[in-house]
């Protein structure tokens, strides 16, 4: 495996021949051979938000990340989004992540605290 960011722009087409828009962005971090666990985050253009954008990008991000890095030992996904993003909870939760614990903020960097979500492989 080479490199330990990979990430995705998520564009949409319009009906009529307008050229593709970017309606958002997908990523998995910190991949390494051997390593159980891997980031993923992403974000939604706000004219996007409401539609699935992100829990159908994040859907795909997940799968593609399991069947590309599992053999290299990947075992889980982790999310974190701050406490009061509670569109990024849903988007989580509708993706399988399951809560696992609030981290503690980390200023400047994270002024607020965090909630840790991981998805599982299958088995």
């Amino acid at each position: 495996m080479a490199g330990d960011r990979f990430a995705f722009a998520v564009l949409e087409t319009a009906l009529d021949a307008a050229p593709l828009r970017l309606v958002g962005n997908v990523v998995i971090k910190e991949v390494a051979s051997g390593e159980p666990s891997a980031e993923v985050g992403y974000w939604t253009a706000a004219r996007a938000r409401g539609r699935g954008v992100a829990r159908r990008a994040l859907n795909t991000l997940t799968a593609w990340s399991f069947d590309a890095f599992q053999a290299d030992g990947l075992e889980c996904l982790e999310l974190l989004h701050q406490v009061d993003n509670l569109a990024s909870c849903r988007v989580a939760e509708k993706n399988g992540y399951q809560f696992d614990r609030i981290l503690p903020s980390a200023p400047p960097s994270y002024p607020l605290d965090g909630h840790l979500h991981v998805r599982r492989a299958a088995a």
